[in-house]
């Protein structure tokens, strides 16, 4: 099977560069990853507060459904939906997320004397309910952003760890080898070259040395 990178000097230094750099961000993804993980344990304890706080405040508005129905002609419910749900907004890790500030509702003019007793009972119960709800769509909010963060971020911690490094390593590793191999071939070579020219030069020398005792002799 074919490498999927070459076995030069300048591929081995853009894979040493590159796991450098997955080196140097892998911590600060983990550090962000324990930063949501740590967020969203207290935000879903948050949320499951929130839902029976919610589920305390249906179950007490309830009470109030046979009245309801029967005096159909005040608008309770009506005047127990907001007018605004206040927000501001957090950065957590690094993702911005809104924070429940409270409620606005809007003021009507209703007779002390024409309202039923029960019904400024019911009008608390249910606006009650409501900033249950108000602050609960809130943190589900936060919820939701911070899952799918914490989603981004791991797996960009599963890229750079399982994949990325290894692979940078694994070429690394891969490179070494061939450009070792390729100098202890070459070392090889000029090695055998060297002997070959020690040899010839030898070999002349000795050449020389015989012919200049022949021409000694003849004289």
């Amino acid at each position: 099977m074919a490498n999927k990178y070459k076995l030069t000097r300048p591929e081995l230094k853009r894979y040493r560069d590159a796991l450098g750099r997955f080196e140097h961000y892998l911590p600060m993804l983990k550090l962000k990853q324990q930063q949501l993980q740590l967020r969203l344990r207290q935000v879903s304890q948050e949320r499951e507060s929130t839902e029976q706080e919610t589920g305390a405040a249906e179950a007490r508005v309830r009470s109030y459904e046979p009245i309801l129905a029967e005096r159909a002609g005040i608008p309770v419910r009506q005047w127990a939906v907001p007018e605004k749900v206040r927000t501001s907004r957090s950065n957590i890790a690094g993702v911005e997320v809104p924070v429940f500030e409270g409620v606005k509702f809007a003021q009507h003019r209703r007779s002390l004397f024409a309202t039923a007793p029960w019904a400024d009972q019911a009008l608390a119960d249910l606006c009650e309910l409501s900033v249950w709800k108000a602050r609960l769509d809130v943190v589900r909010m936060q919820e939701q952003r911070l899952n799918r963060e914490l989603s981004r971020v791991t797996q960009r911690v599963n890229l750079f760890e399982k994949i990325k490094i290894p692979e940078a390593r694994e070429a690394i590793r891969q490179i070494q080898i061939k450009l070792g191999d390729e100098m202890a071939a070459a070392v090889g070579r000029a090695k055998i070259a060297k002997a070959k020219l020690a040899d010839a030069t030898e070999s002349r020398t000795g050449t020389e040395t015989v012919g200049s005792r022949s021409g000694g002799g003849s004289a």
